[in-house]
């Protein structure tokens, strides 16, 4: 069996792909506890183009041959933002720098708890500039405990209009936030 190959890759690169991530996206929401459907996935094909455009967008991905298996990417969120829609605002020293948010981390289940899904969000998280990441988790997602163990702390909640409640995580990725 070939090795798995890694990759990151900038916008441009990425944009191509969409129509594979959407698959993945599909295919990943659909499992329990998200039970995600087709409006869902329209919605993350119209993020995706949006997240594109921003700065500092950065994608990872695990390829098994021809097949796409996991990807984490994410990009830039300027100093003053925060997940939205909140419900708690956030501490001042996280809202006042610049954050890298992560919207999306996804690992198809036959290649789950054999390394993939860390080894991509490390490849993501390195080398970033911004001092911490921010991503929102569902709080019965079997993910809401590896990022528990890997040192990312809650920091509020959101409550998206198509989705359950999120728990707001951030993990400081340069020195220590004060």
């Amino acid at each position: 069996m070939p090795a798995l190959v890694y990759e990151l890759l900038d916008a441009d690169q990425a944009r191509p792909l969409s129509l594979e991530l959407e698959r993945l996206y599909a295919e990943v929401y659909a499992e329990p506890p998200y039970e995600e459907g087709p409006e869902h996935t329209a919605q993350f094909r119209r993020w995706f183009r949006d997240h594109c455009r921003q700065s500092g967008f950065s994608l990872a991905r695990a390829m098994d041959g021809e097949q796409l298996v996991g990807v984490a990417y994410g990009h830039t969120m300027p100093a003053g933002g925060w997940m939205e829609p909140r419900v708690d605002d956030p501490p001042g020293h996280l809202l006042d720098v610049p954050k890298l948010t992560i919207p999306e981390w996804m690992v198809r289940r036959p290649y789950r708890g054999r390394g993939v899904g860390r080894r991509l969000l490390a490849m993501l998280l390195a080398d970033r500039p911004e001092p911490c990441a921010i991503l929102a988790s569902n709080p019965a997602a079997p993910a809401r405990q590896l990022y528990d163990r890997m040192g990312w702390q809650q920091y509020g909640t959101i409550r998206p209009k198509l989705i359950p409640p999120m728990d707001v995580l951030v993990l400081p990725l340069t020195g220590k936030l004060s």
